[in-house]
């Protein structure tokens, strides 16, 4: 079976990144999200190992020791991560896992995975990403200015990556994403070893 591929992808808030995976997983086969890790208390409703993976701070804790997170982040004093055995798992089934994560996680992934895929989704331009935070209603505009200007830090850490796909409409930004499936599954470096063995085989019978 041929194992999976790790996808992480970063967007400024309000480039609609959640709606472009929710679109592609939509008309993709064989791909899922990676459900994080944290140290607060589930909520009513929240499901261990759906919705997050429910862990004790000091479970936690000894997690970050023994190197079993790909990223992580504290957060109103909780902590916030990637379990490393999870990962490896849906991954080893040949299901593509697909990380978001802001852009500093993704440089501690790139650290530890530099095989997986970066993809970085950009909004058309500062002035429309502006168009959809004051659309939402939800932030005042001192916090949308901070917003802008995290874009602007965000963007120009962009040359991490391997792909730039522009979210101009949701429809077209999901099916480039899918196009950069399609392109990774066939890259020579993935699948070289599968020819190795191929042509290491015995000869062939005469027929």
């Amino acid at each position: 079976m041929e194992k999976g591929l790790l996808f992480v992808v970063s967007a400024p808030a309000g480039c609609g990144k959640d709606t472009i995976l929710e679109q592609l997983f939509k008309v993709t086969e064989n791909v899922g999200y990676s459900v994080s890790a944290t140290s607060r208390a589930p909520r009513e409703g929240e499901v261990d190992g759906v919705h997050y993976h429910f862990r004790t701070r000091e479970q936690f804790e000894k997690m970050i020791k023994n190197e079993e997170v790909l990223e992580y982040t504290e957060y109103c004093g909780n902590y916030y991560g990637t379990p490393l055995t999870y990962v490896n798992e849906t991954l080893d089934k040949g299901i593509d896992v697909f990380l978001e994560i802001e852009v500093q996680g993704a440089l501690q992934v790139k650290k530890k995975v530099p095989d997986a895929v970066f993809i970085f989704l950009t909004p058309p331009d500062l002035n429309e990403l502006q168009e959809r935070l004051v659309g939402r209603g939800t932030d005042s505009e001192e916090v949308i200015a901070q917003r802008i200007e995290r874009a602007r830090e965000e963007i120009a850490l962009m040359s991490e990556y391997d792909y730039a796909i522009v979210n101009d409409e949701v429809p077209l930004a999901a099916e480039r994403v899918k196009r950069v499936i399609e392109a990774e599954h066939f890259r020579v470096d993935r699948v070289i070893g599968r020819y190795r063995n191929m042509i290491s085989e015995k000869k062939l019978s005469d027929k």
